[in-house]
């Protein structure tokens, strides 16, 4: 389970089941258990300090590179 948080204020956004190795480059929704501070404007997830975290794309979040960092374990499987 990783813990997705904000590169610049570095408060908490959502608990995230990953899946694999690979670099966390989307965030699958119904994978998400567990939301903090995140606010939508239009097609953009947004922190509460304001900046742009990641794309809303439907069924997946496409996060923004450098805007957030994690911490926790990944599930390889």
């Amino acid at each position: 389970m990783l813990v997705i948080k904000c590169a610049a204020c570095r408060s908490k956004l959502w608990k995230y089941d990953k899946i694999g190795k690979g670099e966390v480059l989307r965030c699958h929704k119904d994978r998400i258990t567990k939301r903090y501070q995140v606010k939508q404007e239009e097609d953009r997830i947004k922190c509460l300090c304001g900046r742009d975290i990641g794309i809303d794309k439907g069924n997946h979040i496409k996060m923004i590179e450098k805007a957030f960092t994690y911490s926790g374990t990944k599930r390889n499987s």
